[in-house]
């Protein structure tokens, strides 16, 4: 049974998303774990961020060590979104990030955010598996997007893995990935790991079995693609941001099948962060056993 307190503090925030989400992208500027922000009104990265400190944070720290091992760091940010991550990784590492964004609504905030620093290039396209594929509509919720299938007056031009690396060459050695993309990165993923397959990245990205499955995806079909790649050793963080452990590619399957079929109401769901490394990578399964220790299995 939920505390009077928790109670309180869940209307009120409930209270709060609905006033905001009426002016939805009404700026306003936020300091945000050590970072200041422009943000539409509606974002709710400051109510996460209060709510748990450890919320995205696994990703700067990865990106703080991986800068740590081999600097300059690398970064390419797939659903950048107002810049959030980018901006945090640069004020904890040495390097530079592509991102690349397909919002137009977030794109306006995410140069709002990174414009001003020759450290980030933007890209302002809809990452594809495939050349040629068809526009997709935005379906914002909260400060995320989710895209669907058919076109609309703001579907934004697409742009598959090989090419985004072939238009930019300075990211060549490409140390990081970050995909964001609200059930598409199981896709999307090893699209990115084949075309710099030379470079070997390490692959961090949101593994939620529910949206990938509203993406009409396998979210299981990901871990045989990634192994397939050279890809061996994944570490898990809850969606809080708080280590869980480790397991090869061969292991998660049977782990990630429990994360999909746990009990309780939708609304409770939870999904991983995950961090996959290739089986060459000994310095980045090194950061990796830093940061998330033991085994998830």
């Amino acid at each position: 049974m939920m505390r009077p307190d928790a109670m309180v503090s869940t209307a009120k925030r409930r209270v709060s998303w609905l006033i905001r989400d009426r002016f939805p992208f009404r700026p306003v500027t936020r300091e945000v774990q050590g970072v200041q922000l422009v943000l539409p009104w509606s974002h709710r990265l400051p109510d996460y961020a209060t709510w748990g400190p450890l919320y995205g944070q696994n990703l700067v720290e990865l990106a703080k060590g991986l800068a740590e091992a081999a600097p300059p760091l690398t970064v390419l940010d797939v659903g950048a979104n107002v810049g959030d991550s980018a901006v945090q990784i640069l004020n904890a590492a040495d390097g530079k990030v592509l991102c690349i964004e397909a919002d137009r609504a977030y794109l306006e905030f995410l140069h709002r955010n990174v414009d001003q620093d020759k450290r980030v290039s933007v890209v302002e396209a809809l990452l594809v598996v495939e050349e040629g594929s068809s526009g997709a509509t935005a379906v914002r919720t909260g400060g995320t997007t989710r895209f669907v299938k058919g076109s609309a007056a703001d579907a934004m031009p697409t742009v598959s893995a090989m090419r985004l690396r072939k238009d930019n060459p300075d990211f060549d050695d490409l140390r990081l990935v970050k995909s964001d993309t609200d059930g598409y990165d199981v896709n999307l993923v090893p699209a990115i790991a084949e075309a710099w397959a030379d470079a070997r990245p390490v692959l961090f990205f949101e593994y939620d079995p529910y949206l990938t499955r509203l993406a009409d995806l396998d979210p299981l079909a990901v871990w045989p693609r990634l192994a397939e790649l050279g890809y061996r050793h994944v570490a898990v963080w809850d969606n809080g941001g708080a280590p869980l452990g480790q397991a090869t590619t061969d292991e998660i399957i049977a782990a990630a099948g429990r994360l999909e079929n746990q009990p309780g109401p939708a609304r409770a769901r939870t999904y991983w962060d995950v961090a996959v490394v290739h089986e060459d990578d000994d310095s980045g399964r090194s950061v990796i056993q830093r940061l998330v220790p033991g085994s998830l299995t």
